[in-house]
């Protein structure tokens, strides 16, 4: 009975300091009083680092929009600026964190904080990256952004990872060109395919899909020349002849399309051979 009795009492002070807390927060909130508001929402953003917690961020957070502006230009307005932009980026809001670490470099240039400012923006906008199969104008920002890091801390702290986000953003951006190059393929539009192929192969040198793009370039070929009419044929068969040997010089025999290759060639050989 004493250890239930307890349990309650603990239970009943817990909620009372949970709603004097709420009070408080509430009170401090509706203040005029900007220092006492720097006070409770650096204390908020510091609680929520330490444990992680998103309801923490999002209060600090509507502390931190009401003062921002009033400390812009003052010595405090430096930490304030990167408390904010950092708090958006907890919460998960990449373009918002993006932009407001933007708007931190370009305001404070000397800060001891730079380096992680760059960082983080950039890596809000590599969060904000969408698929392959959508829009990639965020996927260009987040490169573009990350280069900036990597140019201007050539040894930095987050190098690595900075790397390893670009190599992957790149790599969405080839699927993306190889998607629509496959895409005319698929749909039997045989002319566009190979002139997107042929691009896509001089654009990115060291893609993953570049094996690919060359046999599909071939296949694109060899398709129109042997679905056209007989005068265009000869000239046709010959020119998927070339993307054949292209594709046997950088990918010989054990590649992944050397059968499919093969078969397609010794049909396309066989055809040569009539005219």
């Amino acid at each position: 009975m004493f250890l239930l009795n307890m349990k309650k009492g603990l239970l009943l002070l817990g909620v009372f300091l949970m709603l004097v807390s709420c009070s408080e927060y509430q009170k401090v909130l509706k203040s005029t009083d900007t220092g006492e508001k720097y006070t409770l929402a650096e204390e908020l953003y510091n609680q929520a680092i330490v444990e992680d917690s998103k309801k923490k961020f999002r209060k600090a957070l509507r502390v931190l929009e009401q003062i921002v502006p009033e400390y812009r230009g003052k010595p405090q307005g430096e930490k304030l600026s990167f408390l904010y932009a950092d708090t958006y980026y907890h919460l998960g809001d990449n373009q918002t964190a993006g932009y407001q670490f933007e708007r931190f470099v370009a305001s404070y240039p000397k800060s001891d904080k730079l380096e992680e400012a760059t960082f983080k923006g950039a890596r809000s906008y590599y969060f904000d990256s969408p698929s392959s199969n959508l829009d990639q104008e965020e996927t260009v920002k987040a490169i573009g952004e990350l280069q900036k890091y990597i140019d201007k801390y050539p040894n930095g702290e987050f190098l690595d990872q900075a790397n390893d986000y670009t190599t992957e953003l790149r790599v969405k951006l080839e699927k993306k060109a190889y998607d629509i190059a496959k895409q005319y393929h698929h749909t039997e539009n045989y002319k566009s395919a190979i002139v997107v192929f042929d691009n896509f192969i001089l654009d990115y040198p060291g893609s993953p899909f570049r094996e690919a793009a060359f046999y599909y370039r071939f296949d694109s070929a060899y398709e129109l020349a042997i679905n056209s009419y007989q005068v265009l044929m000869e000239e046709r068969l010959n020119t998927a002849k070339e993307y054949y040997s292209s594709y046997k010089k950088y990918y010989p025999e054990g590649s992944e399309y050397y059968e499919a290759i093969q078969t397609s060639f010794q049909d396309l050989d066989s055809r040569l051979q009539n005219f």
